[in-house]
C-alpha cells in the first residue's frame, strides 16, 4: 500500500542517472507515486546546461507549468527567447507549443509540472476565490 503522504528534502529524492553534462533530474512523480500530474525538478550543473530539451507535448496532450526557483533560465518558446530569473512562472497550456530551457548560471533550478489538458478549469476551491483574478 502506498503511503498516505511524504515529506522529503530534494537531496533525499533519488535522481535519474544520465550523462555528466545533463542536469540533476529529480523525478518527483515517480518517486512519490503521484498519479494526477507529472512533477520533476531539474538542477543545472553549469551555465549553458540544457534543462528542458526542445519538445512539445502533442503526443501526451499535456499542459505544462515551469517555475524557476533559483538561478536564471533562458526559455525558447515557439522560437521566441525569454529570460526567466528565479521566481518566474512559465505556463504552456497548448500542447503543440515548442519549448526548451537552458541555464544561464550553474544551480538554476526548474520545477516542471504537467498534466493532461482538460476541456475546462476544475477546482475544489470555491469559485468566488477567483472572481477578481484575471485570466490571460
Amino acid at each position: 500500500m502506498a503511503p498516505r503522504f511524504a515529506v522529503r528534502r530534494l537531496a533525499d529524492v533519488p535522481r535519474v542517472l544520465s550523462e555528466p553534462s545533463d542536469p540533476d533530474w529529480y523525478p518527483l512523480q515517480h518517486h512519490l507515486g503521484l498519479t494526477a500530474f507529472g512533477a520533476n525538478v531539474y538542477v543545472a550543473n553549469s551555465a549553458g546546461c540544457e534543462l528542458l530539451g526542445d519538445h512539445n507535448e502533442l503526443a501526451s496532450n499535456q499542459e505544462e507549468l515551469y517555475l524557476v526557483t533559483s538561478g536564471e533560465a533562458a526559455f525558447v518558446i515557439d522560437g521566441e527567447r525569454f529570460d526567466a530569473p528565479a521566481v518566474t512562472v512559465v505556463a504552456i497550456p497548448e500542447p503543440a507549443v515548442q519549448r526548451a530551457a537552458t541555464a544561464k548560471v550553474a544551480g538554476t533550478t526548474i520545477v516542471a509540472i504537467g498534466g493532461e489538458r482538460q476541456p475546462e478549469f476544475r477546482t475544489s476551491w470555491q469559485k468566488h476565490h477567483f472572481e477578481n483574478v484575471p485570466k490571460l
